[in-house]
């Protein structure tokens, strides 16, 4: 499910990976990390996540001030395993690539929740599939091309320097220094396509990794899933979201019943949503929208099923909401999904 992004952060390491690649531009960041509003004292401190509407205005920032269209792979250099913290290190004693990939998929909102990521399997390939916020207006390509970098990156920690992909999608537009990405990715790639995705061969992704180690993976993924736990318990927002989800089959909830389950007063929640810079009335209205658009492209749950699911009374009513949010009816939708 989409995390708006006005609600979303980012992990800390990331404007760590900015600050370095800018002094490798003899660029300082001070300036820059004041003006995205970003305590450059804070980047090393795993336990801090930023607002991602000001890491995006800082990758403008740094863009703007190293000259470099192609400052994302920079920043993707300077990165080392220990940036994604135990997910990192998960990924490394993974049993194959396909179940590092599948482990980033699983845990990607460790990076940011903005982010949808997959993996998907076609007749001869194993895709990594990374659905960035492109959708927003003014999004900086370089978050992509640092993250499709990183993860490249990591496929080849773990399975070998030789490993490269055998097809690349990006959903930016062509650069004016192609030639640095297609040194990095050694591979076809295809610019301003549906998705981005890596394309690793089937077989090769199945290979048994010789620094697989499934009790350290296992204590690592822990180590996330405690992270994120966390995480999600210090968001009013997504608290309030979690709730909503689990009692929409009885119904749309008021806020005051989610409030009482918060243990929260119906004012101290709707305060606490405004410095979040969200209401009630839009997390409900978002949350059902993504649950449908969710149910309706990655399910075969039929119209009756989901209209429970998102606790409206009568399927016309939720075929109403359905093309007020996408413009389709779900049939029309789930046929051209």
């Amino acid at each position: 499910m989409d995390t708006p992004l006005v609600e979303a952060t980012t992990l800390s390491s990331v404007a760590s990976l900015i600050e370095k690649a800018l002094r490798t531009y003899d660029c300082d960041p001070a300036p820059l990390f004041a003006g995205a509003d970003i305590d450059l004292d804070h980047i090393a401190d795993p336990n801090i996540r930023f607002p991602t509407k000001k890491i995006q205005h800082l990758w403008q920032l740094a863009v703007d001030a190293s000259g470099d269209p192609c400052f994302g792979l920079t920043a993707a250099q300077q990165f080392q395993p220990a940036a994604m913290l135990g997910l990192g290190f998960a990924w490394l004693v993974s049993d194959t690539l396909r179940d590092a990939l599948g482990r980033l998929a699983r845990f990607s909102r460790l990076i940011n929740p903005v982010v949808d990521i997959y993996v998907e399997d076609s007749n001869t390939t194993i895709n990594l599939v990374v659905m960035g916020p492109e959708k927003w207006p003014n999004y900086v390509h370089a978050a992509t091309d640092t993250g499709m970098a990183v993860f490249l990156q990591m496929c080849r920690i773990t399975a070998g320097d030789n490993i490269n992909p055998v097809a690349v999608t990006l959903q930016r537009p062509e650069p004016p220094c192609l030639d640095r990405f297609y040194r990095l990715f050694a591979a076809p790639i295809e610019f301003n396509a549906q998705a981005n995705k890596l394309c690793f061969d089937q077989t090769m992704a199945e290979v048994p990794l010789k620094t697989a180690n499934p009790e350290l993976a296992r204590i690592n993924d822990q180590s996330v899933m405690e992270y994120l736990a966390r995480f999600d318990r210090a968001s009013v927002t997504m608290r309030v979201r979690t709730m909503i989800i689990e009692r929409l089959p009885d119904g749309a909830p008021n806020q005051g019943i989610v409030a009482d389950a918060l243990h929260l007063s119906l004012r101290s929640l709707q305060r606490k949503l405004k410095d979040e810079e969200t209401t009630y009335k839009t997390l409900l209205e978002d949350t059902r929208r993504d649950l449908a658009i969710q149910y309706i492209k990655g399910s075969q749950r039929s119209v009756g099923e989901i209209t429970y699911l998102l606790g409206f009374s009568e399927p016309s009513n939720f075929n109403r909401a359905f093309r007020r949010w996408t413009g389709k009816t779900p049939s029309e939708f789930r046929e051209s999904a």
